[in-house]
């Protein structure tokens, strides 16, 4: 589920765009943010889709091999175990993920070639033929093969991550809570007797949403103070040498040191500066943690960083 740094990133992504259009419309952008982190969750069920349609090719690959001019006897016995995993079968049935399925239209027939594809790598795999091989079937065994085919056949395949970063213009960015979510779902879906739960993207949406809405609307509403401070303590540089997400990054920061009480300084500094090293150029880090560093002090001596709490400052 997204975290409080995957959170800044999609303020960041959401500050970035909003500085370059010439009509700042800030409700309009707001909606941005909240639709960016809600197609998180619609991508998520469009991985639980995907890793469903390799499991339904199974039923075409037995037909095809069925229908070839000399089938085998092994090609007209084409083992359909994988049509009744249960954990697909638990899936198909979550009226969770049947809502979302409908509400965000999730479907991959207009790529057929992928399922195919990713059917046939986890066709020739070793795992698979084991899988087939074993007598038993049990949940615990069935979500082995379904996490093998999404983290060893899905997330390998290069055809699959093309088709993923065209679906999902922030797959690269969100890749990491996108696959936590499966994991999640995985260990969530654990008796056929229960009613299981699909993975959230936060764990608490209501505070979640406060905090980005809040960061985003703090860091415009004080734009100019912040470049002011900024400015003063970038003197020696030129303005065009300034990376703008190396200053949207300070501008965050900064929103965050004076106007949210409840986050620690350190966490504030160390979370943008880990931001910087991901997001930004080589040099950002260092030249963000020194301008940062400046400004604090002179903040702390106006009075103006208020943190409540112990171990807060």
């Amino acid at each position: 589920m997204l975290n409080r740094r995957h959170l800044r990133v999609k303020v960041m992504q959401v500050l970035y765009a909003f500085q370059q259009v010439e009509v700042k419309d800030i409700h309009q952008h707001e909606k941005s943010l909240l639709k960016s982190v809600d197609q998180v969750f619609e991508m998520y069920i469009s991985l639980l889709a995907l890793i469903n349609d390799v499991v339904q090719y199974a039923e075409i690959d037995a037909q095809d091999r069925a229908n070839k001019h000399l089938p085998t006897e092994e090609d007209l016995n084409a083992s359909l175990k994988l049509m009744d995993n249960l954990f697909i079968k638990l899936l198909l049935n979550n009226q969770e993920y049947i809502h979302a399925v409908k509400k965000y239209k999730v479907s991959w027939s207009y790529d057929p070639e992928l399922a195919r594809s990713l059917f046939m790598t986890l066709k020739a795999s070793e795992e698979y033929k084991a899988y087939l091989q074993n007598s038993t079937q049990d949940l615990h065994s069935d979500k082995d093969i379904i996490k093998f085919i999404f983290k060893k056949v899905i997330l390998k395949s290069t055809l699959a991550q093309q088709a993923l970063e065209e679906k999902h213009l922030n797959w690269q960015v969100d890749q990491d809570v996108l696959q936590a979510m499966i994991a999640k779902t995985l260990k969530n879906f654990s008796s056929e007797n229960e009613v299981s739960k699909l993975a959230e993207v936060s764990s608490n949406w209501a505070d979640d949403k406060e905090f980005i809405i809040d960061l985003f609307q703090k860091t415009i509403a004080n734009d100019e103070v912040f470049q002011k401070m900024i400015a003063a303590k970038t003197k020696n540089w030129e303005a065009d040498r300034i990376a703008m997400l190396d200053v949207i990054l300070m501008k965050m920061a900064l929103a965050e040191l004076v106007y949210f009480t409840s986050i620690p300084v350190k966490v504030t500094i160390n979370e943008y500066l880990e931001i910087a090293k991901e997001f930004s150029t080589p040099k950002s880090n260092s030249f963000i943690n020194g301008i940062l560093d400046k400004i604090l002090d002179d903040l702390k001596a106006e009075g103006k960083i208020r943190k409540f709490g112990r171990g807060l400052m």
